[in-house]
């Protein structure tokens, strides 16, 4: 982890809307099109839907925020029991704010759920590996509308 001011995590407000969608952009746009394709990631931020999924869950409740110096640099989707959205800005990448952002998430819904979930694409070969080394158990491929997706799972004992 890097030195300096340690980052924060709070619920998101309404007031953050902005900074969350720009981020939830900024991170699709750089760090998914090797996986997803140029076609796949101009239509989701093109069309609105990458705003829109931020706006929908912020309404919501279960939005959290990673921020540093007054800057958000990460932030979660909690939805029942599965992490929906984990992003940290790319130029935050490899500093240790994944984990702190997941460690956040997995406590938030350990103490409510024994076993949590979240999905991930394939071909994301880094986040596999990040959910992996952080005790997260591949759990089943599901097929259908859209890319495949790989279901992640791990419960209050660690599996």
């Amino acid at each position: 982890m890097t030195t300096g001011a340690r980052p924060t995590i709070r619920p998101a407000t309404g007031e953050d809307l902005g900074e969350l969608q720009a981020l939830a952009r900024r991170t699709i746009d750089t760090c998914y099109r090797g996986f997803l394709g140029d076609e796949a990631v101009d239509w989701f931020i093109g069309s609105g839907a990458s705003d829109e999924h931020v706006r929908s869950h912020l309404e919501r409740g279960g939005v959290h925020c990673l921020t540093r110096d007054g800057r958000i640099v990460g932030h979660s989707i909690l939805d029942g029991r599965t992490v929906d959205l984990m992003m940290v800005d790319p130029d935050q990448h490899r500093r240790g704010w994944g984990r702190l952002l997941l460690r956040h998430a997995e406590e938030t819904l350990l103490a409510r759920y024994p076993t949590i979930r979240l999905e991930t694409f394939p071909d994301n070969v880094g986040a596999k590996a990040f959910y992996e080394a952080c005790g997260w158990v591949l759990a089943e491929r599901l097929e259908g509308d859209g890319p495949a997706k790989l279901v992640y799972t791990r419960s209050g004992t660690g599996g």
